[in-house]
């Protein structure tokens, strides 16, 4: 995976030069991966292509403020936390147009969306010690697991400090066992 994220971050820095073909190249390899993770969370397929577009406008026009794996980041985390951050924007539009506070759509309609995930991602009592879990410890748990992101990935997309984000996911794993044994 290394070599991937190596080859992704030399992509970005190309379309930060405004390479057309590294843009194409980098759409190529990373739409695959970032579609199935934005589907995990919002099944609805018109909010992910609004999402997928808004993301890659948003990496070809700021490629050049990519800090790359110096300041600890890797491409395709960078593109998750763009993308992720896009989806919550969406959730505000879509509250905003249907007239109700932004918490309250969020609330009930990205939960919905992630337990659709885990119905579909996981067998019935695993799925079910999941949902059973903290919101916080889940979200850790989901991001690492299910999405395969790393600890520094996971901390940049929730916006916590490592060390929590490996806390709660040893915490996590300690109440799942607890629950599945």
């Amino acid at each position: 995976m290394k070599g991937n994220e190596d080859d992704e971050e030399r992509l970005v820095r190309r379309v930060a030069k405004g390479d057309r073909a590294s843009f194409d190249e980098l759409y190529r390899r990373t739409s695959p991966w970032l579609i199935v993770r934005l589907r995990r969370r919002c099944s609805d397929e018109q909010i992910v292509a609004e999402v997928m577009q808004e993301t890659y406008l948003a990496v070809w026009r700021a490629a050049g403020s990519f800090a790359g794996a110096a300041a600890g980041g890797s491409a395709v985390g960078w593109m998750w936390t763009i993308a992720s951050r896009r989806l919550v924007d969406a959730f505000r539009r879509r509250a905003h147009h249907a007239e109700l506070p932004a918490a309250v759509l969020v609330e009930t309609v990205a939960p919905a969306a992630e337990e659709e995930a885990l119905a579909g991602a996981v067998g019935d009592a695993v799925g079910s010690a999941l949902r059973e879990l903290a919101p916080e410890l889940r979200q850790v748990l989901q991001s690492m697991v299910l999405d395969g992101l790393s600890v520094r990935e996971t901390a940049v997309l929730l916006g916590l400090p490592e060390g929590t984000v490996k806390t709660r996911a040893r915490r996590a794993r300690i109440a799942m066992r607890e629950v599945l044994s």
